[in-house]
């Protein structure tokens, strides 16, 4: 099984970036039938850590591992919130771009609680290192995929949309669930929930 942890935008913020993302150069393009590859709104997340392959012999370790991140990432002094409640919360807002060429990715950042949402993420690959499932260790950097347009649009559209995207602000929304997630790849990325934990 191909897995991932993550958190997902509530539906507003999805209805807000996809109203974002349509005004881009590459939702023009896409507009248009050129494969940009926009990430289907339906799989908009946040991912806490990628696990890639997984035996399904593994998925029970691997739930307690979560469980225990879920209920204990706060640790005994808990984490700075913001608002009327205890979840914290997050928005989506700026961007940014990966790679080059062929690997080129176009995503949007993330600002509010990123202490807290740093600490979840750091709770998930300790407790995925105590039951010994690998995942990607390269360091965290919170965003949202919202394109990978590989040479399907030209590095000066690429950058356009990126600086577009440095003055987007989206709503907020709270951290309030985190989710176990199988990915099938193909032409459309599917995302399967497996299991999910309060926050």
């Amino acid at each position: 099984m191909r897995l991932f942890v993550a958190l997902y935008p509530t539906p507003e913020a999805v209805d807000d970036l996809t109203a974002q993302v349509v005004r881009l150069r590459i939702g023009e393009l896409a507009a248009t039938g050129v494969n940009v590859r926009l990430t289907n709104r339906e799989t908009y997340h946040v991912t806490l850590a990628f696990l890639g392959e997984v035996d399904d012999a593994r998925l029970p370790d691997l739930e307690t591992a979560l469980d225990r991140a879920a209920r204990g990432w706060r640790g005994p002094a808990g984490v700075p919130v913001t608002g009327g409640d205890d979840l914290p919360r997050l928005r989506l807002a700026g961007g940014g771009r990966f790679g080059q060429d062929r690997s080129t990715v176009l995503w949007v950042g993330l600002r509010g609680d990123l202490v807290a949402l740093r600490r979840l993420g750091a709770a998930v690959r300790r407790e995925l290192r105590r039951v010994r499932v690998s995942y990607d260790v390269r360091p965290y950097r919170p965003h949202l995929t919202v394109a990978r347009p590989g040479e399907r649009a030209t590095p000066a559209l690429v950058e356009a949309d990126r600086e577009t995207l440095d003055g987007y602000f989206g709503p907020s929304w709270p951290m309030s669930e985190m989710v176990l997630v199988r990915s099938h790849l193909g032409y459309r990325s599917l995302h399967h929930r497996l299991a999910s934990w309060p926050l």
